[in-house]
């Protein structure tokens, strides 16, 4: 009993959401365009208009409106860009015109209009494609780089040959986003013409190239060969130049000369004695004519000392 009662409930719930979803996709009707591309939104008439009015509200930016009163015949604009406007047609209501649709248009477009049998709504959701600018070139090594630029959404890219190389997304301030591939190839039996497959709803192209990277990978191997061998002669010019420059600059020492004894001579030693033995001689002389003279005289030797 209670499983009988949870399948009516289940079944009760699934139609008010398919219900809701019929509801929103009547309401909210979808509509994509490519940059610079042109089109015109119209709102459903029944009976006799008396207003109409636009509301745009983009992404970015503030709310646009558009107002015509049938009764003065006169038009209304608020803060809409210049590829957005009024475009009037015999037997039929005025229509929303958008001229050269870009990014900054994207958004919600809804149609409010009163008529003499009661008010009526419309609601366009504007999806705004941006095909990528492509570019194919050769890298320095030699190896294709694929280049999907400023798409939206994202480009799909792959490589003919196959590819075992990942994308590179950069993402910019307008929505937009650029793809960068650069091509690996599976295996080393591969042609040198690979060709970039973009892959977007607004489009698919193609673009081939041929590149060589033995060549171009030798190249640089002579290059960065040759660089490397400049860099070793000048280390080793310099590392001579200084060693010449330490051994060059280096003070020389200068032995101290020994010390030399001062002569003397033996003509000084005999001055320096000199004085000394002339006085010993004198002296002698003396004494010795002294005791002469005491001997002849027979003088007593008290008297002499005392004479002296």
């Amino acid at each position: 009993m209670k499983a009988g009662t949870n399948m009516k409930i289940s079944g009760k719930i699934m139609y008010v959401f398919v219900l809701l979803t019929i509801t929103m996709v009547m309401r909210l009707a979808g509509l994509v365009m490519t940059v610079g591309n042109s089109s015109v939104l119209t709102c459903p008439l029944k009976g006799n208009m008396t207003l109409l009015k636009w509301t745009i509200t983009p992404k970015a930016g503030g709310p646009c409106t558009l107002v015509y009163r049938v009764d003065t015949n006169v038009t209304h604009r608020t803060n809409c860009s210049d590829n957005i406007n009024w475009t009037f047609r015999a037997g039929l209501p005025p229509a929303l015109e958008i001229r050269q649709v870009g990014i900054a248009q994207e958004g919600n477009y809804s149609c409010e209009m009163a008529t003499t049998e009661g008010n009526f709504h419309k609601m366009y959701h504007l999806t705004v494609l941006a095909p990528p600018r492509l570019s194919l070139s050769c890298d320095e090594q030699g190896s294709p780089v694929c280049e999907a630029a400023a798409g939206k959404p994202p480009a799909q890219l792959s490589w003919l040959p196959g590819s075992s190389s990942t994308a590179e997304e950069k993402c910019h301030d307008n929505g937009t986003v650029t793809v960068l591939s650069k091509f690996t190839a599976c295996s080393t039996n591969v042609t040198n013409v690979t060709t970039c497959m973009v892959s977007h709803p607004a489009g698919n192209w193609s673009q081939s190239i041929a590149c060589c990277p033995s060549e171009n990978t030798s190249t640089n191997i002579f290059l960065y060969a040759c660089i490397i061998t400049c860099i070793l002669i000048i280390i080793t010019l310099l590392a001579v130049i200084y060693y010449f420059k330490l051994h060059s600059d280096r003070p020389c020492h200068r032995t101290k000369p020994p010390e030399i004894a001062p002569i003397h001579s033996q003509q000084d030693d005999t001055v320096e004695v000199e004085p000394y033995t002339t006085y010993v001689q004198k002296e002698n002389v003396i004494y010795n004519s002294v005791s002469d003279l005491t001997v002849g005289q027979n003088l007593p030797q008290d008297c002499v000392q005392e004479h002296e």
